[in-house]
């Protein structure tokens, strides 16, 4: 049950469809969460279908700006708790797991109103008696070592995000790979790159799913980086983040070329 979580910065363009489709045909997760998806309902329902997923639930965009979908494979596993301009919560039922509730947030971006997002989520933390997953793009880092590059972050808001993670004892996962999930500037005097995208798990979630994985996956036609994660990884098994990106460049000159 691989769940990915990415913030496409918009589906207009081709590449991101394509970067998109040959990624869930890899990785073959069983969600997908979108942020900022810039489309309206019609479009989600259209792409739920081109990438082969059973059932969806979209938020359409405010203006120019926002939207956001959640997709899975087995609409008979899933039930829709919430959701919002921000959040799309889901339970999951697993046949040897048992149920267990996997988020879908969109930080507020706006960081004189990122309160917002932390209500929300101390809101939502109020049900939290299932294991619990979360994941997308929060926002807000953790610690000065989150960023690198620009100015400083803004104490305020690191310690104003820490004390919900505290307050609802939720975990941050280690990402392998990378460890900026943002980026812009690349190769120039301004290069920035923050971590932005996290998956969060309480400690029902984690004793449940011992051997679980997150990956940062980079070489995105988007100024964020995909996050996969993989709850029941067994010895032995990888991902290959080298080969898919090589396989997706190889895909795009495949379709440039015709």
């Amino acid at each position: 049950m691989n769940a990915l979580a990415w913030n496409c910065q918009g589906l207009g363009n081709p590449g991101k469809f394509r970067f998109l489709k040959h990624l869930t045909l890899t990785e073959k997760p069983s969600f997908v969460f979108l942020s900022e998806t810039i489309s309206s309902y019609s479009k989600m329902e259209e792409l739920c279908s081109k990438l082969g997923f059973e059932g969806f639930i979209a938020v359409e965009p405010r203006g120019k700006s926002g939207g956001i979908a959640m997709f899975w494979k087995n609409a008979d596993n899933v039930n829709l708790l919430s959701l919002s301009q921000s959040h799309i919560d889901i339970v999951i039922k697993s046949f040897d797991k048992g149920e267990w509730r996997l988020t879908g947030i969109y930080g507020e971006p706006d960081r004189a109103q990122r309160h917002k997002t932390w209500d929300l989520l101390r809101n939502l933390s109020r049900d939290a008696n299932l294991p619990w997953c979360l994941m997308g793009d929060f926002n807000n880092v953790t610690s000065q070592a989150d960023k690198k590059g620009g100015s400083t972050y803004p104490n305020h808001l690191i310690e104003g995000f820490n004390s919900y993670l505290q307050d609802v004892e939720l975990q941050d996962m280690d990402i392998i790979g990378h460890q900026f999930t943002w980026e812009r500037g690349r190769n120039t005097s301004q290069w920035i790159e923050i971590r932005l995208d996290r998956v969060l798990v309480n400690a029902h979630w984690r004793s449940l799913f011992q051997m679980s994985k997150v990956y940062n996956i980079e070489g995105t036609p988007s100024d964020h980086s995909p996050l996969l994660m993989i709850p029941e990884q067994q010895i032995g098994d990888k991902i290959d983040l080298m080969n898919l990106l090589s396989s997706f460049i190889d895909n795009v000159d495949h379709h440039l070329s015709v």
